[in-house]
């Protein structure tokens, strides 16, 4: 079938087959300028898997140089690039692959600002001005797991919701999309959770205690 479609094209249309590029099978398994289509009998246009790959790929290049530039710097450069590959690839048929992207966005946004904080005590001092509890903020605090585990822990989804990121101007790839969110405004899953929604708060909570029983505290992994 291959021979006899590159046989039209090259002979009654003069056009060259790039034959690396080339096959004939199923449009789930092929790619088109960044996009392929999903199976079934209601196909539908999807973002392929390479072009996922390297959107990611791109966000790791620009967030991983993070030294001497505050959380809002990082997030102001980052959209520049999300507002154009929203642009392009915003029109697709799943939203939900975007709205999975924009939780990956934030989750990786929040261990980048838990880098940042360093220090247990510093760390603590944060999670409680956010308004995040003692006890869940001494354990995150003093807890062994890694930047990118805590980033998705209730602590860190209630000390920094989606309310806070919209507030520094982080852009959504998932904007462009008429279909709803199954979460409701400015909450994340973990938020929802632990019953806290709305947009942030940052309450002037007094911290000079708590610092002292942080010290003392015998903090436990989460």
């Amino acid at each position: 079938m291959l021979a006899g479609i590159e046989k039209f094209l090259e002979k009654r249309l003069k056009l060259k087959v790039n034959k690396a590029k080339s096959a004939v099978a199923k449009p789930s398994v092929r790619k088109f300028l960044g996009f392929s289509f999903t199976g079934g009998t209601a196909p539908r246009r999807r973002i392929a898997p390479q072009a996922l790959a390297r959107f990611k790929a791109k966000v790791r290049e620009l967030t991983r140089r993070t030294r001497g530039r505050s959380l809002a710097q990082i997030v102001k450069e980052l959209s520049v690039y999300l507002i154009g590959w929203r642009g392009y690839f915003g029109f697709c048929q799943t939203p939900s692959i975007l709205r999975d992207l924009d939780q990956w966005l934030r989750r990786r946004l929040r261990a980048i600002a838990w880098k940042q904080w360093k220090r247990g005590i510093t760390r603590f001092a944060e999670l409680r001005r956010r308004g995040v509890g003692r006890d869940r903020a001494a354990q995150t605090a003093g807890s062994p797991h890694g930047p990118w585990r805590l980033a998705n822990s209730p602590a860190l989804t209630i000390a920094m919701p989606i309310a806070f990121f919209s507030s520094l101007g982080l852009a959504s790839v998932a904007a462009l999309q008429t279909a709803k969110s199954t979460e409701p405004p400015d909450t994340d899953p973990y938020v929802r959770w632990c019953g806290r929604g709305g947009a942030a708060r940052l309450p002037p909570i007094p911290i000079g205690n708590d610092l002292r029983c942080f010290r003392t505290m015998s903090a436990t992994p989460l």
